[in-house]
C-alpha cells in the first residue's frame, strides 16, 4: 500500500513500533491513518481512542474482519472509514482522496507536517519550526493555506488569485508570481527542498 501511494505523490510512513504507536503518531504528524484492527500488543480500537484523545486527524481501517459488529466498533472508536480485506488499491485511493477533501476541503483542522520539524497550524494559519513562528506576508500565508487546503490536489492560478482577492487584496498575474517565487524560496531555505510544485498548464501543489 506504501508503494501504490508514493507512486500517487503521497509521503508514507510505516509503523514499525507497535508498542508505541502514540508517540511515533505525535512524532510524524500524519494528514491521514491507516489502521488495521489485529495489530501486535494492542489493537487497532485501542489505538484509535488512543489517537482520538489528542487529534482530529481521520482514521480508515484496513481489515479483514468483516462482521459489522467489529465496523460498529471502528466507528465507535473514532474511525472515519472502513475497508474490507481483500481490495482493489483503486478503491483504497479513491476513499483516501474522499477523506481528505472532507476533512481539508474548506479549512485545515489539524498541524500539517512539511518536513524537518516544518508545520502548518491549521487553526491559527501559521507555519512553525518547531515552537518557532516563521514570518509571512499575509499573501503569502493565504497561498500557503490555499495550496494546504488542497493538498494533494492542484490549485489553478486563477484560485490563489481569487482567494487573495477575497481578502480585497488584488493581484495581478505578474504579482502572483513574484509571490508564488518568494514563497517557495522560503520553504525551501527551511526544508531544504522544494515543497511548491508546478503543473504546467494547470497550477501548484504541496509535495
Amino acid at each position: 500500500m506504501a508503494s501504490f501511494l508514493v507512486r500517487w505523490g503521497y509521503e508514507t510512513h510505516t509503523i514499525r513500533r507497535f508498542d508505541s504507536i502514540l508517540e511515533e503518531f505525535r512524532e510524524i504528524r500524519p494528514q491521514l491513518v491507516l489502521m488495521d484492527i489485529n495489530l501486535p500488543f494492542y489493537d487497532g480500537f485501542y489505538w484509535c481512542a488512543r489517537i482520538r484523545q489528542v487529534s482530529r486527524v481521520p482514521i480508515l481501517y484496513i481489515s479483514s474482519r468483516s462482521d459489522d459488529r467489529d465496523k460498529i466498533m471502528a466507528m465507535a472508536q473514532g474511525g472515519d472509514d472502513y475497508v474490507e480485506k481483500p481490495f482493489h488499491l483503486d478503491l483504497l485511493k479513491a476513499k483516501i482522496q474522499a477523506i481528505l477533501r472532507r476533512t481539508y476541503e474548506y479549512k485545515v483542522k489539524e498541524q500539517i507536517f512539511l518536513g524537518d520539524n516544518l508545520y502548518i497550524d491549521g487553526e491559527q494559519q501559521a507555519l512553525f519550526m518547531g515552537e518557532k513562528e516563521i514570518f509571512l506576508t499575509k499573501s503569502e500565508r493565504k497561498i500557503l493555506m490555499k495550496l494546504a487546503e488542497k493538498r494533494p490536489d492542484v490549485v489553478t492560478r486563477e484560485e490563489l488569485m481569487m482567494a487573495l482577492w477575497e481578502t480585497d487584496e488584488y493581484v495581478s498575474d505578474g504579482t502572483l508570481t513574484t509571490l508564488i517565487s518568494r514563497l517557495r524560496s522560503r520553504l525551501r531555505t527551511q526544508c531544504g527542498r522544494e515543497m511548491i510544485a508546478t503543473k504546467k498548464g494547470q497550477g501548484y501543489f504541496l509535495q
